[in-house]
């Protein structure tokens, strides 16, 4: 299993994301951080952080569970019950250009329904993806605005994201 992201280079990567975000933004007063349950949640308040660090701008920080949204969810009538998770997005999203950040971007379907939950809360004015690592292999025509490292796997791999607040540790490793 080799790590391909160790704590260091999260961490720069999450700087420079933060970077790119202010750069490219016109007013950061408009800017909401939306996490998706799981490890999404974490990287928007770190992301959020950084912003604030930068700018001197507290942004706001929401945390969106799609669970019920999902296109797998009812594939299988047996087995383990899905578990909801928190939805908590305690701003108005109206007219705001919504940062929405996840781990890890694969096939897209995981942001369809995360788009699908986020338009229950209202209309942004625009919604942009935040992806700590892009693996590929779409899909839907999904495609991320800020990309922390792109990696190409192969269908048999996975990609594993720890994040200290969830893991314990933050690392990115690829699994066979």
């Amino acid at each position: 299993m080799p790590v391909v992201l160790d704590a260091g280079r999260i961490g720069r990567t999450l700087t420079r994301i933060a970077h790119e975000i202010v750069e490219r933004s016109r007013g950061i007063d408009e800017i909401a951080f939306v996490g998706i349950q799981r490890r999404g949640v974490p990287l928007a308040r770190r992301l959020a952080t950084l912003v604030r660090e930068i700018t001197g701008t507290q942004v706001p920080v929401g945390a969106l569970d799609i669970t019920l949204y999902r296109d797998d969810l009812m594939r299988h009538s047996i087995g383990a019950q899905p578990v909801v998770g928190q939805t908590n997005i305690t701003f108005s999203i109206d007219d705001k250009r919504i940062l929405l950040v996840d781990d890890v971007l694969y096939t897209g379907r995981t942001i369809r329904a995360a788009l699908d939950a986020l338009l229950e809360f209202g209309r942004p004015k625009s919604i942009q993806l935040v992806v700590l690592v892009d693996r590929g292999h779409r899909e839907l025509p999904i495609k991320a605005d800020y990309v922390g490292k792109n990696l190409p796997t192969s269908l048999s791999q996975s990609v594993q994201v720890h994040l200290v607040e969830v893991d314990g540790e933050d690392e990115v490793e690829i699994q066979e």
